[in-house]
């Protein structure tokens, strides 16, 4: 199957709510319905930084979902991209729907002149770590959070 990839739109709200929260569950988040509407009211925001696509099957049913967003990399003197969330519904895995999102993020990161899509996910995601050695070089870099307290 070939998924279709568009922008995530108002009308998706509610797919998309069913997909993030699915994703949040994945990941093992405490995410609330409040928190869920903050995210989306970015996406709905043409000056925010975060934006979204959505993968579709044949069908036109909503069954993966991207964010992603630039960033500024002083070292390179570049703007890169960030892929923060990538999901896909466990029905659709298998789909190739994650390879077309990450795909289309690539696309829009060239047509933006964006140098680089760089993505982090858990150690034990071994599935997606099996589709991201296809299409991205791993890093060396390993990543610390630190608290703010905020």
């Amino acid at each position: 199957m070939t998924a279709t990839i568009r922008p995530v739109t108002a009308q998706d709200r509610a797919d998309w709510d069913r997909l993030y929260a699915g994703y949040a569950q994945f990941y093992k988040v405490e995410q609330t319905a409040e928190m869920r509407d903050r995210v989306f009211g970015w996406l709905m925001d043409d000056a925010h930084e975060v934006n979204g696509l959505l993968a579709l099957d044949g069908d036109g049913e909503v069954i993966g979902l991207t964010h992603f967003r630039p960033f500024a990399s002083p070292l390179s003197a570049a703007v890169k991209c960030f892929l923060d969330d990538l999901y896909v519904d466990p029905a659709a895995r298998g789909s190739g729907a994650a390879q077309a999102l990450i795909k289309a993020v690539g696309d829009i990161a060239q047509q933006n002149g964006w140098t680089v899509v760089r993505w982090i996910t858990a150690d034990d995601n071994y599935r997606g770590r099996g589709v991201y050695d296809q299409l991205a070089t791993r890093t060396m870099w390993i990543t610390y959070d630190m608290a703010t307290g905020a």
